[in-house]
């Protein structure tokens, strides 16, 4: 029961990540806002891929609800990060080679995927990878709080702040059981 509980409060973390408002037509946008949002699509489309393999393989019930939680939620996310980038009239992706550019920060690629497939301890790895991949949409938030203009975008940044590092401290105590 209480393992039940601390899922579905993490699922209740992840939700409120995912409403934020709309930025509005007249609030600046500059480089740092269009670039987040462009890294932040790439990062939760990589992210919907781990948790979904998360959803398939976790034995532990908690571990597939926070999988499925993250992938609803991200998901949202990214449509609301796309109709950002059409409203800017701004390409959905970011340059090729920007991850280098932008804090340097690895991508969370398909052979990493690949080989959680295929773990021979697959929750601690699954759990591993993603909180990884977790931290580093922390680093990006934190970097569009700190750079950004566009009041809405820095607010949702600091949603995803908050609950990926939530979703971290969750994650640290499934992997201790």
């Amino acid at each position: 029961m209480r393992k039940r509980a601390i899922a579905a409060g993490g699922a209740a973390l992840l939700l409120v990540a995912g409403c934020a408002p709309p930025p509005s037509g007249g609030d600046p946008v500059n480089a740092e806002d269009v670039m987040f949002v462009q890294m932040m699509v790439q990062h939760h489309r990589q992210g919907i891929e781990l948790v979904k393999v998360g959803e398939a393989k976790a034995t532990r019930p908690e571990l597939k609800t926070l999988a499925a939680a993250i992938e609803t939620t991200q998901q949202d996310e990214v449509e609301m990060m796309l109709r950002w980038l059409h409203a800017w009239d701004q390409p959905l992706t970011a340059p090729t080679q920007a991850h280098e550019h932008h804090g340097g920060m690895p991508e969370t690629d398909r052979r990493k995927i690949a080989a959680l497939r295929s773990s021979g301890h697959f929750e601690r790895d699954f759990l591993t990878l993603l909180i990884a991949h977790q931290g580093d949409a922390v680093r990006m938030a934190g970097n569009e709080e700190s750079g950004g203009a566009n009041p809405a975008v820095k607010r949702w940044a600091a949603q995803v702040e908050a609950s990926r590092k939530a979703q971290i401290e969750q994650m640290r105590g499934f992997l201790k059981r």
